[in-house]
């Protein structure tokens, strides 16, 4: 999920998570002597919401830090920081973090920058029971550096009510998105389709109807791109204002309150809007498909090792215990994520199921984004040439020729290093 959006826990967070019975403990050798064992302290950084970490701390970690004797010291880290903490701790000579869950879509520089650990040696410890693409997305150049922790894809809310009243159906292709924006507006003279495009955030959503055209984001003034631009200057005027402010909490109480009908957002708002705010007339499919077909952004996280940790071995322990069926279970039914498991979704309550099967359905055709070291270059061209095409009005061709150029020397300012 776009971590931005998320609450940050205070900085008493990096707290110690449980301790209690481990410590102190003791087990026998050989020889049957009874010898105190220490507890070690295992460092780990995630990025989590307020109402994730409560899941994390009272039904996952301690456990684990029961069944290894061990202390799992959870620290709140955006993504967008993990490379620079972890650079100052190389070149200070002492890393302190044994593990990173990091967005699957910033992890490049981290491979580039040599900052993790070659993984090859622990692959085999992926279960053989892994769907999707979230396992590939952990290997550069023939070497794994990331193992799966858990995926995300963001699923299509509607409001079933709203629909039936104007005759509706949830769109399923490009030309269905623009009738429906079209008519909500139509009916009640204000947009009530939103998409999360604030033009200056993250581009999940714009590189979706990129790809969707059959073009690449890295090019941007391909065939497909200029398709996926002008279509969306059509769609423009006919969404809701909320668009430009939606982000991962603000579109669920968007969706709440009634005040947008359609949008995507992360699985994690079904238990928000559906089993907490009682809205059971918000129902979710797995998007719309463009003239190249059906094609989402992978997100979520996976798990690497920073070189130097000073407990690698019990990383690797921890890494295993979060690829668990008990513990991705636990995900899936207390968190509403999804998993990369294929064995975990029998215990998926039946009012989830509907949404679950939205959401694998989105993951069958996920793919992260490009992951290259100067994405944030291309991350920020995309924004500002939306803009220029949608807000702006500007031609689409020149628009976007413009840009392509900008990407394209970011590309050779990086080879060039």
């Amino acid at each position: 999920m776009n971590t931005s959006m998320k609450k940050l826990v205070t900085v008493g967070l990096s707290t110690v998570m449980v301790s209690g019975i481990i410590a102190g403990c003791a087990k026998s050798d050989d020889s049957g002597n009874t010898a105190s064992s220490e507890s070690k302290t295992l460092r780990v950084t995630m990025a989590l919401s307020e109402e994730e970490w409560a899941v994390m701390r009272k039904e996952i970690i301690p456990q684990f830090e029961q069944a290894n004797n061990a202390k799992v010291e959870a620290i709140q880290v955006e993504a967008k920081d993990v490379v620079k903490k972890l650079e100052a701790m190389k070149q200070a000579g002492k890393m302190e973090i044994d593990l990173i869950a990091q967005d699957v879509n910033n992890t490049a520089s981290l491979v580039s920058k040599g900052l993790v650990e070659d993984l090859s040696a622990y692959k085999s410890k992926i279960p053989s029971e892994s769907i999707g693409k979230l396992v590939d997305a952990g290997d550069f150049e023939g070497k794994t550096y990331f193992l799966p922790y858990r995926p995300n894809v963001e699923i299509n809310y509607y409001n079933e009510k709203k629909f039936n009243q104007y005759g509706l159906t949830p769109p399923t292709t490009w030309d269905e998105l623009l009738h429906v924006a079209k008519t909500l507006k139509e009916k009640e003279q204000i947009g009530r389709l939103a998409l999360k495009i604030k033009l200056s955030g993250d581009v999940i959503e714009i590189v979706e109807f990129i790809r969707q055209a059959g073009g690449d984001p890295l090019v941007l003034n391909d065939e497909g791109t200029i398709k996926a631009y002008t279509f969306l200057q059509e769609l423009w005027p006919y969404l809701s204002e909320d668009t430009l402010k939606a982000s991962f909490s603000s579109t669920n109480g968007f969706l709440a309150q009634e005040s947008v009908y359609y949008a995507p957002n992360w699985p994690f708002g079904v238990n928000i809007i559906v089993k907490e705010g009682g809205k059971t007339e918000i129902k979710a499919n797995s998007g719309y498909s463009g003239p190249a077909g059906a094609v989402k952004t992978l997100g979520g996280e996976v798990v690497g090792i920073p070189v130097g940790s000073p407990n690698k071995e019990l990383a690797v322990s921890f890494m295993e215990y979060l690829m668990s069926k008990e513990v991705q279970e636990t995900m899936v039914t207390k968190l509403g994520w999804p998993s990369f498991r294929s064995d975990v979704y029998g215990q998926v309550e039946d009012w989830q199921k509907p949404y679950f099967e939205a959401t694998q359905k989105g993951l069958e055709v996920a793919v992260p984004l490009s992951n290259v070291p100067y994405w944030a270059d291309v991350n920020k061209a995309i924004n500002e040439s939306l803009k220029e095409v949608v807000i702006d009005r500007k031609d689409v061709k020149t628009t976007l020729d413009k840009y392509a150029a900008v990407i394209q020397k970011a590309k050779s300012d990086y080879e060039n290093k």
